[in-house]
């Protein structure tokens, strides 16, 4: 079996105990942004498992749609990053 050389870590334990793996992320031509990707790559990011800069290249994002995506994460937890809730959670 052959493992891509990745930088940092290849896995991290997240608060409730899973684990995040470099497997587990969205591909990188991801174009439809439904809330259970935006929450794994937030949560590698803010858990170090890729830098935010590596995060905004590999997914073309803007560094503002990042930071609202992790910013309302840590407000009101997952639900805010789904489409349909952006009114409630501004």
């Amino acid at each position: 079996m052959y493992l891509k050389k990745a930088n940092g870590p290849r896995t991290v334990t997240l608060s409730n105990g899973t684990i995040l793996t470099q497997a587990d992320l969205p591909p990188p031509n991801t174009y439809r942004w439904v809330a259970s990707r935006k929450a794994m790559v937030v949560d590698a990011v803010v858990h170090n498992l890729i830098s935010k800069k590596e995060a905004l290249a590999r997914y073309e994002l803007s560094e503002e749609e990042l930071d609202a995506w992790i910013a309302a994460a840590s407000r009101h937890g997952r639900d805010a990053l789904k489409a349909t809730a952006v009114q409630r959670y501004r």
